[in-house]
């Protein structure tokens, strides 16, 4: 049974920073990634990794968040620095490509 069990969000000012992390269990993927959903928008791409570090991220991230992976503890990292009130939204994390698994979401709240 495939889980995935974020953690890591939660209000913070403008200009801070936040890591989110992402734990899989019950099978490897060779992509992970992190999504965004903000009220009243759709899910949106943040940042993806692959198994052999190929990283790729959404143009409105870019410089100010770093994803990275632990492979033998099969968890995916978000590092959020220079955030803004813009990056508010809940952050989901995302396993495989084909047919992927989503994890169940966290709250990031960034303050003017």
């Amino acid at each position: 049974q495939v889980q995935l069990v974020e953690s890591g969000g939660g209000l913070v000012q403008a200009g801070g920073s936040l890591r989110l992390s992402c734990a899989a269990s019950g099978y490897f993927f060779d992509v992970m990634g992190w999504y965004r959903q903000a009220p009243g928008k759709q899910r949106e791409l943040v940042a993806t990794i692959t198994s052999g570090g190929s990283t790729n991220y959404a143009d409105s991230v870019k410089g100010r968040f770093t994803i990275s992976r632990d492979i033998a503890k099969n968890t995916v990292y978000l590092q959020m620095n220079s955030l803004k009130p813009e990056d508010t939204a809940v952050y989901y994390c995302k396993a495989g490509v084909v047919h992927p698994y989503w994890g169940q979401g966290t709250q990031v709240t960034v303050s003017s």
